[in-house]
């Protein structure tokens, strides 16, 4: 992978740059899509040996295996866990096939909207592909399967799994997207996914967290566009559309079956009630999920914002009057103006396209395109109004059809993010999620924006990883009981440590259950050690090494003594004593010297053979009596010469003594030298010429 090693350079409170940078400080932050790009979104993260996996998407301007992330950069089974923030195909549609056909075995997190319109629109866009058997990523049996591992998670609910703490906030952008903050061990990074601060028809504002991160991967698709307002952008899009179905014309709005199409709906379904000449002519939702999705945002209205929740206490907002649903061509009657929403939005295939061939050619007609299309679908291709399209057969056709393009995009604009991002301060800014020009000039604005505040803005390419450094002091807090009572600067503090994730607790023992979900517990540990002797000579052993053998307080039916109020030694039976203790450090050390001193007292000493005198004569013994005195000797004074009549010249630091090998004299000027050698010779003496045998 290559590698942009990005030090901060601005350090959050309480957390600094780690010099040099210890592996386990080392956090790297990977695009395995969106980096430079919008589609297939997906970031890497690991940290303190952790490892976070955001969104999984596929890029809609390609098909197979091409449209993937780049996973064979990463050993899927390292993941501890993969957040995706909502329910879009270049954020959540290559899911079934990491789950199914990787070996991912973390666990998979998102919101309960996100969940349920994810089985609705991963099934359409496996029927509505056009690709080969060999380039289906994953089928229908998948999507079912990867449901069963899906888990939900309420917004600013905390999660934690494996020391990854997490929760996350409303992104607005569509029903159920969220932005995730991550906690490792103090540090946290905050993923925003698609966001929008714009409250719009149906949803509510992104919000803002209460505090900073120390690292914000954020979305840079609009890079420094500024958004029309929504009053204007609502104008010019009825007005295209009541001009077009005036003159006789068609309107084709290609957008995806969830998301934008619901805020479009609602704007047209209350023109068309404001405008009575209008009810003849027919608005169709021209999508195989249209009732399936009309019954989803139904079930989470209360996701909603405040102008929504209010309109359906007296009627439901999405029970339109002017709009049908359209599954299929085959269905739709071709015979005067109309306007069809159909998906997919980059007309790319499926209803969208289908419509788009057939009207392309009549100057009457228009297509309105409104919110983001990504590099390399038709949809962006006709922004620009080229004279000649490529039709789904292969042939070519003249685009006479006009062409407007009025997003209502629900992505952050340069204003959202500058404002954004001024709230939070984060020391470090990743941005993903854009087209590269896009993203290089957002960049040098907030460059600009943040000049002098040691921020570190970078926009990694995909596969580029992000190095960061951040070591943090380890802090363990007193809870409970313990923390009644404030300690003196020097007083110690005495309680268990508790370690769960990356938090350290100190508690009484009482307090364990209370806190934790933990307890505590008293084990004694109970030995048998085989002995047949008296129980006495136990005792006279056992008074010999330690200084506290006493006689149990309560009389016992069996000869018993303690040992340092600790070990209890009974003697049980004739073949063996028991040993009976309170298991901690201590008692265990004491327990097992006592089973060694008693698993010895049988042993066998070692047996004394006389050597018989006529063996060797009295000259050759007193021979290798005088070898064995000169090598002691020389390992013991080192420099040791042999003189006459078994004398031996000893040299040290300059002074010099002489030993007589027989009687032990010294003869030597300095008195410190002289007592060393006659105690070293009277020790030798000892050992190399005991007491004959027959003198006993």
């Amino acid at each position: 992978m290559a590698s942009a090693g990005a030090a901060p350079s601005g350090a959050p409170s309480g957390k600094r740059p780690a010099s040099g940078g210890r592996e386990g400080d080392q956090m790297v932050i990977t695009p395995l899509g969106a980096g430079s790009e919008v589609g297939r979104s997906c970031v890497h993260m690991t940290f303190k040996g952790r490892t976070v996996l955001f969104d999984c998407g596929i890029h809609p301007a390609y098909s197979g295996m091409a449209a993937l992330p780049y996973f064979d950069e990463i050993d899927p089974s390292t993941i501890d866990v993969l957040l995706v923030t909502h329910f879009h195909l270049d954020h959540a549609a290559s899911l079934p096939y990491f789950l199914e056909k990787t070996t991912f075995k973390g666990r998979v997190f998102m919101t309960h909207a996100t969940k349920a319109i994810y089985r609705l629109l991963l099934s359409d866009y496996v029927k509505v592909s056009k690709v080969s058997v060999d380039d289906m990523l994953y089928d229908e049996n998948d999507i079912i399967r990867s449901m069963e591992k899906i888990e939900v998670i309420d917004f600013h609910q905390t999660v934690e799994v494996n020391g990854i703490r997490f929760w996350c906030y409303t992104a607005g952008h569509v029903l159920g997207a969220a932005m995730f903050m991550v906690d490792i061990a103090g540090v946290r990074i905050l993923y925003t996914g698609d966001y929008s601060r714009e409250e719009d028809r149906h949803l509510r504002a992104a919000e803002t967290p209460q505090f900073s991160p120390d690292i914000c991967i954020i979305e840079s698709t609009y890079g420094i566009q500024q958004h029309q307002p929504r009053v204007v952008r609502e104008r010019r899009f009825t007005e295209v559309i009541h001009s077009t179905v005036s003159q006789g014309g068609r309107v084709l709005i290609p957008a995806f079956a969830l998301g934008r199409a619901q805020e479009l709906l609602l704007i047209l379904d209350e023109y068309w009630s404001n405008h009575p000449e209008l009810h003849k002519i027919p608005i169709y939702y021209a999508s195989p999920l249209a009732k399936k999705c009309m019954a989803v945002y139904q079930t989470y209205i209360n996701s909603m914002n405040e102008r929504i929740r209010t309109q359906f206490a007296q009627s439901n907002p999405f029970h339109f009057k002017h709009i049908e649903s359209l599954s299929s061509i085959e269905n739709f009657h071709d015979v005067g103006p109309s306007v069809v929403m159909a998906s997919p939005g980059g007309l790319q295939s499926g209803l969208s396209r289908q419509l788009f061939d057939r009207w392309c050619q009549d100057k009457k007609n228009a297509c309105v395109i409104p919110g983001y299309v990504v590099e390399g679908t038709p949809a962006k291709a006709i922004i620009s109004e080229p004279r000649e399209v490529t039709l789904a057969n292969g042939l070519t056709a003249p685009l006479n059809m006009q062409v407007h393009y009025i997003s209502f995009s629900a992505h952050a604009d340069f204003p959202q993010t500058s404002t954004f991002l001024d709230e939070l301060r984060p020391p470090n800014i990743i941005l993903v999620h854009g087209e590269a020009n896009e993203m290089s000039r957002l960049k040098q604005k907030l460059i600009t924006q943040f000049d002098g505040t040691n921020t570190k803005i970078v926009s990694p390419k995909n596969c580029q990883s992000v190095e960061m450094y951040f070591s943090s002091e380890k802090m363990a807090k007193t809870i409970g009981r313990l923390a009644e009572k404030v300690p003196e600067v020097t007083e110690p503090v005495s309680g268990l440590l508790v370690k769960k994730g990356f938090t350290y607790q100190i508690m009484a023992p009482e307090d364990l259950r209370v806190y934790t979900q933990l307890s505590t517990a008293n084990i004694t540990q109970r030995v048998a050690v085989p002995y047949s002797g008296a129980f006495e000579v136990i005792r006279y052993r056992l008074k010999q090494i330690y200084e506290s053998v006493e006689s149990p307080a309560e009389e016992s039916d069996v000869p018993t003594l303690v040992v340092h109020e600790r070990v209890t030694v009974r003697l049980d039976s004739e073949s063996y004593v028991t040993l009976q203790w309170p298991s901690d450090p201590i008692s265990d050390m004491v327990s097992d010297s006592v089973v060694a001193m008693i698993l010895n007292i049988d042993r066998e000493g070692p047996k004394v053979v006389p050597v018989e005198e006529s063996v060797k004569t009295e000259e050759e013994t007193e021979r290798v009596a005088l070898k064995v005195v000169y090598s002691l000797m020389v390992s013991l004074f080192g420099d040791v010469k042999v003189a006459e009549e078994g004398k031996f010249v000893i040299s040290v630091d300059g002074n010099v003594a002489h030993l007589d090998g027989r009687s032990g004299d010294v003869e030597c000027e300095n008195a410190n030298l002289k007592e060393r050698i006659k105690t070293a010779f009277r020790r030798i003496e000892g050992a190399v010429r005991p007491i004959p045998l027959s003198a006993s």
